[in-house]
């Protein structure tokens, strides 16, 4: 059971915010993705924002708490450290994390797990909700070989997983500690030992997911991949699953890739979130960073208020809102399943009322 619906979306439990847009009125992200740096440790062979070029850019974080307070008073409810780089190379990072927390809101970070170190786990654990580690192989060759890296990175980030899970007990830490692996054909055959090792070290669940191809990515190496000859693999992982660990296949986002249609003509998801990059630029969606279209302002120049009910976001929304095809998303984007739920609500069934 997926209990964290990672396979799918959690908008329906915001009915407030959703009620204001059904009825046309501005509203602020729940979520936003930030992220903090723009370089990158690893150099995987899947990554997505290639095309970004790792630049040794990051956020000011005096600049970055004081927006941060701004949008919270605005209505903002989470923030994922992620993005184009590895959030943990900030060296920041955990007074952000702890600022984030204090300034009333959600904590998530995605991370390779590498730089998760004792300092770090004491400085902010506390303050997470939650941590995803990337970790897309069951051996240390496959994993230098997927990340692009030294093999040395592979213990180095399962003992962090398993010293935050032991400092999480030990001090009564709510957080939830996961770990992820995108499924490549690589990595196809060491994912039952890889979740074995996440159920033994202590993570509380292992999402095993889909690559999808990102429009703009140099990276074309698995271009087309399906998931039709992998999906065996589910009943053996998911019956890892226990009380206390869980084994998320994601075998919604596969079978999606396999569909002709999208279940939605066009993107309506914009309004509930956003992503800040390492430069301080506010996107609409993280499947167009680079795409002028989509560049609302930056945090540098003006207030989170003034950039999101700005003129820059008004033309944005207007083109999403008429003439954006979304056959030329990516497939599976983020907020792939929100759109669903959102076109639905605005396009109801004839027998809708025989609940």
């Amino acid at each position: 059971m997926d209990e964290f619906r990672i396979d799918s979306h959690k908008l329906m439990f915001h009915v407030g915010r959703v009620n204001d847009w059904l009825n046309g009125a501005l509203v602020y992200p729940i979520y936003m993705e930030i992220s903090p740096v723009g370089s990158c440790n690893h150099r995987c062979t899947y990554c997505a924002l290639d095309y970004m070029e790792y630049r040794p850019r990051r956020l000011d974080k005096d600049l970055l708490n004081k927006r941060l307070d701004e949008m919270s008073s605005l209505g903002l409810r989470s923030v994922m450290y992620a993005g184009e780089g590895e959030p943990l190379l900030h060296r920041d990072i955990g007074e952000i994390i702890n600022h984030t927390k204090k300034a009333g809101m959600d904590v998530a970070v995605t991370s390779n797990g590498v730089l998760f170190g004792a300092r770090l786990m004491e400085a902010c654990l506390p303050s997470i909700t939650w941590i995803k580690i990337s970790i897309n192989a069951g051996s240390k060759e496959t994993y230098a070989r997927v990340h692009g890296c030294r093999e040395e990175d592979f213990s180095t980030v399962l003992r962090n997983v398993s010293a935050a899970v032991k400092r999480r007990a030990s001090e009564g830490i709510p957080a939830t500690i996961g770990m992820q692996m995108i499924l490549l054909p690589e990595n196809a055959h060491e994912a039952l030992d890889l979740a074995k090792t996440a159920k033994e070290i202590g993570a509380d669940y292992i999402v095993i997911k889909s690559y999808s191809q990102h429009p703009r990515s140099i990276t074309r190496l698995y271009e087309g991949l399906k998931y039709g000859e992998y999906l065996h693999l589910r009943d053996e992982l998911e019956g890892l699953s226990s009380y206390d660990f869980k084994v998320i296949f994601r075998v919604n986002a596969m079978k999606k890739l396999d569909d002709d249609g999208r279940g939605y003509e066009r993107c309506l998801a914009l309004p509930f979130w956003s992503y800040i990059d390492s430069g301080g630029g506010v996107w609409g969606c993280s499947a167009y960073l680079g795409d002028e279209r989509f560049l609302f302002g930056n945090i540098n120049d003006n207030t989170f208020e003034e950039i999101w009910s700005g003129a820059k976001r008004k033309k944005a929304m207007e083109f999403v809102a008429n003439d954006l095809d979304t056959g030329e998303c990516r497939r599976n984007c983020r907020m792939d399943e929100v759109n669903r739920y959102l076109w639905e609500l605005k396009h109801p069934g004839r027998h809708v009322n025989f609940i």
